[in-house]
């Protein structure tokens, strides 16, 4: 049930998911065309992302993504290579080494083959406890992130400080915690998506949309 105090601000969070629906949309359809086409490269790209974006700036992330995809051949890529395309990303030594070793975990003949390996789970909560397990450098956020953005994780939450600050005004959460353990995670993420029940907004479209209220753009 949604707080009564948080009434007026649903009918305006409601407004405005109207006025930029067709745009949320089309946002995830991009991304579910990674899974449709099975697009391992752009997959690759989305997992470099989500492994940088801890403690930085997304666009900042982003531009180092292009720049890695750009100047080598990812798959062949050493660690030093990638370390020196992630200025301005913080902890970049650390993030340096989780991709060049997430990019190995997942070489196939040659290939890069993610799409395919999370293909076999049942649901995406089942793809996201062996990405968090198997992959250094996901957390239950990153790995909800990089579910989302290559179209195969509708139902599932992106906890990241501008969710929580919102679902916290939006009276689902009481504070925002300092520490999300995988119990606290999901906890919040239930209640998340019986919000997103009760308003009538598809959970993955309410991230985009806090996302867009936030910085009046829609990017990843």
């Amino acid at each position: 049930m949604i707080n009564n105090r948080c009434v007026v601000g649903v009918e305006w969070l409601r407004q405005n998911y109207i006025d930029c629906r067709d745009r949320i949309k089309g946002r995830l359809h991009e991304f579910k065309t990674i899974a449709i086409e099975r697009d391992e490269e752009r997959a690759l790209c989305e997992l470099i992302f989500c492994l940088l974006t801890p403690q930085s700036k997304a666009k900042l992330c982003w531009r180092a993504v292009e720049s890695i995809c750009k100047k080598y051949n990812t798959l062949q890529c050493s660690r030093s290579e990638i370390l020196g395309e992630l200025y301005g990303v913080r902890f970049r030594y650390k993030k340096s080494i989780y991709v060049y070793e997430a990019i190995r975990r997942f070489i196939d003949n040659g290939e890069f083959r993610i799409i395919e390996r999370l293909a076999d789970f049942n649901s995406a909560e089942s793809a996201r406890d062996w990405l968090v397990t198997n992959i250094k450098g996901l957390g239950y956020k990153e790995a909800s992130h990089f579910l989302r953005n290559i179209g195969m994780g509708d139902d599932i939450a992106i906890l990241d400080r501008h969710i929580l600050r919102n679902l916290m005004r939006y009276g689902v959460i009481d504070s925002i915690p300092t520490y999300l353990s995988k119990k606290r995670y999901i906890d919040i993420e239930d209640k998340m998506r019986l919000f997103s029940k009760n308003i009538g907004i598809p959970m993955s479209h309410l991230d985009l949309l806090f996302w867009y209220i936030e910085t009046s753009e829609l990017f990843k």
